[in-house]
């Protein structure tokens, strides 16, 4: 990312944050509309989940500076994610509800350079969650081989 995209994106969640609750009741309706099928993969009571949305999210763009210093963490993100059931074709479809809830929240204000800025913000982070996703199954695997991680294999 280049420093005007994180710039342009760090800018543009400063008007989303305020909203955060609303931001987050937007994001999760639209995904459950657009991907039915990944509801059963959250609790029924979403209003945690929400929360640790806007949080993780929240470090995760203030910090898109230094994407170098986060991207462990957000591999670990991705290694847990993978563990409640989350697949590689789920990201896109989370972005897509992403995009559109940022259009929603900011209106006018999310113009075509701060919808490519926040895809590409978006793009990194998917990546480093996948790539966490990979190492750990790749490591479960080196550990032993034919079976799953959980051990039921």
């Amino acid at each position: 990312m280049t420093p005007q995209q994180i710039a342009l994106v760090q800018n543009s969640f400063k008007s989303v944050a305020p909203i955060a609750s609303k931001a987050a009741a937007l994001f999760y309706d639209r995904l459950f509309e657009i991907a039915p099928e990944v509801r059963q993969l959250f609790p029924a009571d979403l209003s945690g989940q929400k929360v640790k949305l806007m949080g993780i999210l929240a470090t995760a763009i203030n910090n898109l500076h230094r994407l170098d210093a986060i991207l462990p963490t957000v591999r670990q993100l991705g290694d847990r994610h993978r563990d409640y059931g989350v697949s590689a074709e789920h990201y896109a479809t989370v972005g897509a509800a992403l995009l559109w809830t940022l259009e929603q929240g900011l209106g006018a204000g999310f113009t075509s350079e701060v919808k490519a800025a926040w895809y590409e913000a978006y793009c990194a982070l998917a990546e480093a969650m996948q790539q966490g996703e990979r190492q750990a199954k790749a490591a479960g695997e080196v550990l032993s081989p034919g079976s799953d991680r959980k051990g039921d294999g």
